[in-house]
């Protein structure tokens, strides 16, 4: 079952007796324990009958023998295992999977794990439970998703604020959600999330952020890339070195796929580089600045100083490694 689908049958109560939520992004993992903890059971209903435990501190045995127990004044009982990916010896769950207790609903969250098909576990799992796999969402696909939760809240968002948002937060679904959704409450009757908004709530400067860093240097704007980068290192909590440049090797892949395209693929762009239109004319102006030599040897600057920002072969200090690496770039 894909998330839309498994929340659909929780809403419904169409339940399967044990589900396994495993994979890299935690964010999907969290928001489908959360609806069976709020939706399954009323208020009454959950004082006796909803369980939750952690993987750290209870054994498999302690799971399984807390999913046979009945429920009390309650069709169904819940019990959910948070950090599920601590438990020891869960292939004992073979057993109990063959033959389930139909009036508890047992749910592992499984972060960062999965369950192996090939595995006498995975094998039963996969043919007699629900198994979900969180998978995690890269950086080229957080605009898309920045604009479908947006939109599916009945809210608006212009394309510059998805692209200040998508490119100055981490790209952790639970850290963009919680921003957004903090947005939407100061929005106005347009129930739209500007630039403007961001700028004032959330601490992203309207002039200075990653996403006008990579237009500055797209442009060979040299006195705009210094003010930038400047305004970075005076604020080092915020703009940290590494994401600077794994932001540029991603802006910069996309410069050179560009540059690659034949005449017959210009119309299909955007999509060949899996961005919005809007960002388009970004790629396209920055590929007439740069040779194909100059962006070969942006990408040997940009791993030189990845490593030397993780301390290998240089004891330099951030600001002026950033500083470094920036003039290369332009220079």
């Amino acid at each position: 079952m894909n998330y839309n689908t498994i929340i659909s049958s929780i809403k419904k109560k169409d339940l399967m007796p044990i589900y396994f939520l495993t994979g890299e992004e935690p964010y999907y993992i969290d928001e489908i324990a959360n609806i069976f903890l709020n939706k399954v059971l009323t208020e009454e209903e959950q004082e006796f009958n909803q369980i939750v435990l952690y993987g750290k501190e209870v054994s498999i045995d302690q799971v399984i023998l807390e999913a046979k127990q009945f429920p009390s004044n309650s069709l169904k009982r819940v019990v959910l295992i948070k950090e599920a990916q601590h438990i020891k010896n869960i292939n004992k769950m073979i057993n109990y999977i063959d033959q389930p207790q139909e009036s508890t609903i047992l749910i592992f969250c499984l972060k960062n794990k999965s369950i192996d098909k090939r595995t006498a576990l995975g094998k039963k799992a996969h043919s007699k439970c629900v198994v979900f796999e969180s998978k995690k969402v890269y950086d080229n696909n957080i605009p898309k998703w920045i604009l479908d939760y947006v939109n599916n809240k009945g809210f608006q968002i212009t394309h510059e604020a998805i692209a200040v948002l998508s490119n100055n937060i981490d790209n952790k679904l639970s850290k963009i959600s919680n921003e957004l959704e903090k947005l939407m409450l100061l929005t106005t009757q347009e129930k739209k999330i500007t630039r403007e908004l961001i700028q004032k709530h959330i601490g992203i400067s309207k002039d200075y952020n990653i996403f006008e860093l990579q237009n500055a240097i797209g442009e060979k704007n040299i006195l705009k890339s210094n003010k930038i980068i400047n305004y970075f290192i005076s604020n080092p909590k915020s703009y940290n070195i590494i994401a600077v440049i794994s932001s540029l090797f991603v802006f910069f892949q996309k410069v050179v796929l560009y540059q690659s395209l034949k005449k017959d693929d210009y119309k299909n762009a955007a999509s060949i580089l899996q961005v919005h239109p809007f960002f388009l004319m970004q790629y396209q102006k920055s590929a007439k600045k740069y040779t194909k030599e100059q962006l070969q040897n942006i990408f040997l600057f940009l791993k030189e100083y990845d490593l030397r920002s993780k301390g290998v072969n240089s004891n330099t200090v951030s600001n002026i490694l950033l500083k470094e690496l920036i003039y290369k770039i332009l220079h």
